[in-house]
C-alpha cells in the first residue's frame, strides 16, 4: 500500500538525528524530561536547517516568516505531544534501542509543528497579545509593520501574515513525517490516523468559535469541544500514532484512546480553571484572560446550567468583553458560589481515574503505564 503524505526532499531526517555529534540515547529517553525535550528539539532544529534552501529564493520577506516560525516553535514547550507518541509506541511493544527509532522519534516530533499550527490560529481567533510571555505571531508582525511605517493597516498585516505561517507549520509537519524515515508498513498504519487527527483538531477549532458565539450553551457542547479541539490531538491520537507504528492490536489501541480521551478532556478541565483563576506569571496569559476572550467552557456551562436568571445574566453580559480585574473578580467569585468550580474539579477526578483504569487493565508494557501513570497526574494537576 502506497501512502504520500507530501513531497519533501534530501537524507531522512531520522539519519540526521542518529549522526548527529552527540546523538540521543534514545533507548533512555522519557518523555517530560530534558533529555526528551533536547532530543525532540534537535529533531525539529534539524528539519528547520533542511528548509532553509527552500526559502531561500523566495527572499527575506518568506525567511523572516519561516524564522518566526522556527523561533515560535524552538522557543517553549513540554513537547507532551511528542511525548504520548513515543509512549505508545514504547506500551505496544516498541524497541527504543532498535533500528527504527530514530525514524519513530523524528515522526512523532511532527505533532509540535501541528501544535504550532493550532496556537498561532488560536491566538488570532482568541485576540491574545501574547503566548508564553512574547507577542503572540500576528502581534509581533503587526509590530514589524507599525516600526517600519508602512502603509495600511498594521493589525490586519500581522493576522494575514501569522495565518499563513500556521499554513506553513501544518504542511511542513506533513514534511516533517515524510521525510522521518519510517518504513512502508508503519507510514501506511500513521497515515490514517494522522489525517483524522488533523481533521478533528480543526473540527474542534470551529465548534471553539460556534460555542464562543452562543449558540449552544450547554456541558455537552463544551465537552464535545474539548475532547475534539484538545483530546484528540494531545493525547488521544498521539498515543494512537505511536500505538500504530508499533503494530498494536485493536483492544491496546482502543485502551489507549479511552486513556486519551479521558484524560485529555480532564487536561483541558484544568486548562479552563488555569485560563480563569490561574497565576499570570506561571500560566504567561493575563489573568481571567478566558472570560475576556468569551470562551464557552464546561466551566461556564456548568455554571450556567446552576445559576438562576439574574446570575446567568450577568455571566452572560461579562463573557467576551474587556472586564477590569474587579469585574473579573466578581465573575471569579460567581463561578465558586455556584459550584461550577467544585464541579469542574470533580469532573477531573472521575476522568483520569477511568482513563488510568482504562491503561491498567490493558496489554500495554509495564514501563508504559507508569509513564502514562505519571504523566496524566501531570497533565491534571499542572499550575500551567
Amino acid at each position: 500500500m502506497e501512502v504520500i503524505l507530501s513531497a519533501g526532499i534530501g537524507t531522512p531526517l531520522s539519519r540526521l538525528v542518529a549522526d548527529a555529534p552527540t546523538p540521543a540515547d534514545l533507548a533512555a529517553l522519557t518523555p517530560g524530561t530534558p533529555a526528551f525535550v533536547a532530543a525532540v528539539e534537535r529533531v525539529l532544529r534539524a528539519f528547520f536547517a533542511t528548509r532553509r534552501d527552500i526559502v531561500a529564493p523566495l527572499g527575506p520577506v518568506f525567511t523572516d516568516a519561516a524564522d518566526a516560525l522556527e523561533q515560535f516553535v524552538i522557543r517553549g514547550g513540554k513537547r507532551s505531544r511528542p511525548g504520548f507518541a513515543w509512549t505508545g509506541w514504547l506500551g505496544a511493544g516498541g524497541d527504543p534501542a532498535g533500528p527504527e527509532a530514530a525514524a519513530v522519534l523524528t515522526a512523532c516530533s511532527a505533532l509540535e509543528l501541528v501544535q504550532a499550527c493550532a496556537l498561532v490560529h488560536d491566538d488570532i481567533i482568541d485576540s491574545s497579545r501574547t503566548r508564553r510571555g512574547f507577542p503572540t505571531v500576528h502581534v509581533a508582525f503587526e509590530d514589524r509593520h507599525s516600526a517600519a511605517g508602512w502603509p495600511g493597516d498594521g493589525a490586519e498585516y500581522g493576522r494575514a501574515v501569522a495565518i499563513l505561517i500556521g499554513d506553513l507549520a501544518l504542511a511542513w509537519a506533513d514534511d516533517l513525517v515524510h521525510e522521518a524515515g519510517l518504513a512502508p508498513a508503519a507510514l501506511a498504519r500513521f497515515a490514517p490516523v494522522w489525517a483524522s487527527m488533523r481533521t478533528e483538531v480543526l473540527g474542534g477549532q470551529l465548534l471553539d468559535i460556534n460555542g464562543e458565539a452562543g449558540c449552544d450553551e450547554s456541558v455537552d457542547a463544551a465537552l464535545r469541544i474539548n475532547r475534539y479541539k484538545t483530546a484528540a490531538y494531545t493525547i488521544e491520537r498521539p498515543l494512537h500514532l505511536g500505538a500504530a507504528l508499533a503494530g498494536a492490536d485493536d483492544a491496546l489501541i482502543a485502551a489507549l484512546r479511552t486513556y486519551g480521551t479521558d484524560v485529555g478532556i480532564a487536561f483541558q478541565l484544568r486548562d479552563d480553571l488555569l485560563g480563569v483563576f490561574g497565576d499570570p506569571a506561571v500560566t504567561g496569559k493575563p489573568s481571567g484572560d478566558d472570560l475576556r476572550e468569551g470562551k464557552r467552557t464546561v466551566l461556564i456551562a456548568e455554571a450556567l446550567r446552576r445559576a438562576d436568571d439574574t446570575a446567568a445574566d450577568l455571566i452572560r453580559t461579562g463573557l467576551g468583553t474587556d472586564l477590569d480585574d474587579d469585574a473579573v473578580d466578581r465573575l471569579r467569585t460567581l463561578l465558586t458560589e455556584l459550584g461550577a468550580v467544585d464541579d469542574v474539579e470533580r469532573r477531573i477526578t472521575a476522568l483520569t481515574d477511568t482513563g488510568l483504569a482504562a491503561v491498567a487493565t490493558s496489554t500495554a508494557t509495564g514501563p508504559a503505564k507508569q509513564l502514562l501513570h505519571d504523566m496524566a497526574l501531570a497533565a491534571t494537576r499542572r499550575a500551567a
